[in-house]
């Protein structure tokens, strides 16, 4: 065996990735309802300081910038 073939499983791969996409809906969600009305840049690091503890690794991308900038102009529904 070499060390490339050293990976997670496709459900071990599915829940990871369902785990990291409900971690970032809830910071998406609970941003949205405390910090309505501020400006995206406000909200952009707000949800990057709330992302960066939880994630190994984290970098901010183009697509949390894309979800502060739903919040801020009330683009975003969380029902």
């Amino acid at each position: 065996m070499r060390i490339d073939d050293v990976q997670w499983n496709e459900p071990a791969r599915a829940k990871i990735l369902e785990d990291a996409d409900r971690v970032l809906r809830e910071a998406v969600t609970e941003v949205a309802g405390s910090h309505a009305g501020e400006d995206s840049d406000a909200i952009y690091a707000e949800l990057n300081k709330r992302l960066k503890g939880r994630f190994i690794d984290y970098e901010p991308g183009p697509d949390v910038r894309e979800y502060a900038d739903a919040i801020a102009s009330g683009e975003l529904t969380t029902d």
